[in-house]
């Protein structure tokens, strides 16, 4: 395992024993401690690399909602520019930690979604419906001249 999959494994225990510590010492420990691994996560890229504005545009609303949530969770601020469409997404932050951290979490979740969406269609369409939406069987016609 790398070291930056160590820290993030540790940081996903630290998460889970911060939301369900018994004690306030016991949470104050683990956020002091999620705090120096993030810490540790940023700085993993380098310090002198500027930060550049980045535009991120989604398919849907269910990614853009993800994404947000992933980037306010890192502590970065999304915003839109006025007439920006509400698929587009702003952020400014150094690349590099970024693509490493939300970036990378993001693609894990967006993944996730497409799968359970997937699931959820096929399932409504075979029971629900008592069909197939296979769109390979589709009959083939000649275009009229």
């Amino acid at each position: 395992m790398s070291r930056d999959a160590e820290i993030r494994d540790k940081l996903a225990r630290l998460e889970a024993l911060f939301a369900r510590g018994a004690t306030e010492g016991e949470r104050a420990a683990a956020g002091a401690a999620i705090d120096r691994l993030q810490a540790r996560l940023g700085s993993a890229a380098p310090a002198d690399e500027p930060e550049t504005e980045m535009q991120y545009t989604f398919p849907d609303s269910w990614s853009v909602r993800i994404f947000i949530a992933l980037c306010r969770k890192h502590g970065v601020r999304p915003y839109r520019y006025p007439r920006q469409r509400r698929t587009t997404v702003m952020v400014r932050v150094r690349q590099g930690a970024f693509e490493a951290t939300v970036a990378a979490e993001f693609r894990t979740l967006h993944r996730e979604l497409i799968g359970y969406f997937d699931e959820m269609v096929d399932h409504l369409i075979a029971d629900a419906m008592r069909s197939d939406g296979n769109d390979e069987t589709l009959e083939q016609r000649q275009i009229r001249k």
